[in-house]
């Protein structure tokens, strides 16, 4: 396993009654105050209130890839191959999209652009090189596919203008950024921020911070590392007790936690020892304000 770099750093603290089988998707709820994520291969949805520590768990019929907060107080949810809206307070799955037809290919990482278009990615279930593509669904439910020939698309975060999107297909460990026209949705310009080192991981999830930092999760790696996408530098490192990092969002009622998905599928019973926390969300204060998540179908004020 990729051997995790031992500096000076920040350690996340695990949240009981968390545990994901592969804890994805973390979305801060800013008119619920509450975490949402996914639980892919758990087939489930998973809600934290950090006020009382409840933790809810909604079943879903397959897998579930992404969660986002919808303008009408429904959750928007990536599923295998279709993107519904969806009520936790009945249990009622609307399909909205189905990007995907076959059954080998599911959808992954999706978040909501300041206009309230969904983007989501793909990959193979078997990881196939090449498999993957990154979708747009607009709020008018028309679905675009803006790259192909992607391999396991992740990411998805806009700075805080709205004008530039980041985003990694993990296993080139490039993170890049594209002109965004929040007018049309459309991208254009793509050039290389960050290159992460082997040895550290694969870049996954990520989010962007008040200042225009990127906190990426890096899995592999046991952590998540704030780097500026303006010059590539490396300014502040987060380790986390368990190996596969997949994605971290800010949340709380000022937006100052750092909340981290992490995941225990296929780990070796060796790394499950050495890591028993995996699959658990871990929060840390890393002492930076993040920005609010977007809804779909809401434009931002």
């Amino acid at each position: 396993m990729p051997s995790i770099p031992q500096e000076k750093h920040l350690i996340a603290t695990a949240i009981p009654d968390t545990r994901s089988r592969l804890g994805e998707s973390p979305s801060w709820h800013s008119q619920e105050q509450v975490l949402y994520w996914v639980d892919i291969e758990g087939c489930a949805l998973r809600k934290y209130n950090p006020a009382s520590g409840e933790v809810q768990v909604y079943p879903m019929p397959e897998r579930l890839c992404a969660v986002v907060p919808g303008a009408g107080g429904d959750l928007v949810l990536a599923l295998q191959n279709s993107i519904c809206k969806y009520k936790p307070a009945t249990g009622e799955l609307q399909e909205l999209a189905r990007p995907l037809q076959d059954r080998n290919i599911r959808l992954n990482e999706g978040k909501c652009d300041p206009n309230g278009r969904f983007w989501a990615g793909s990959m193979a279930l078997d990881v196939r090189p090449g498999a993957a593509s990154l979708f747009c669904m607009d709020p008018d439910l028309q679905v675009r596919e803006v790259l192909q020939n992607l391999t396991i698309p992740n990411g998805l975060a806009w700075s805080g203008d709205g004008k530039t999107l980041y985003f990694t297909d993990s296993p080139t460990r490039t993170i890049r950024s594209f002109k965004y026209d929040l007018a049309s949705g459309k991208i254009s310009n793509p050039t290389a921020v960050v290159q992460v080192p082997e040895q550290e991981g694969m870049p996954d999830g990520m989010a962007t911070d008040a200042d225009g930092n990127l906190w990426v999760a890096l899995h592999g790696g046991g952590a998540v590392v704030c780097y500026n996408p303006q010059t590539g530098e490396k300014l502040q490192r987060v380790e986390v007790p368990a190996l596969n990092v997949t994605s971290c969002t800010f949340g709380g009622p000022e937006l100052e936690t750092l909340y981290i998905t992490t995941a225990r599928e296929w780990l070796s019973e060796e790394q499950l020892e050495r890591y028993p926390l995996s699959g658990h969300v871990f929060e840390a204060q890393v002492g930076m304000k993040g920005l609010e998540a977007n809804f779909f179908g809401k434009e931002k004020s």
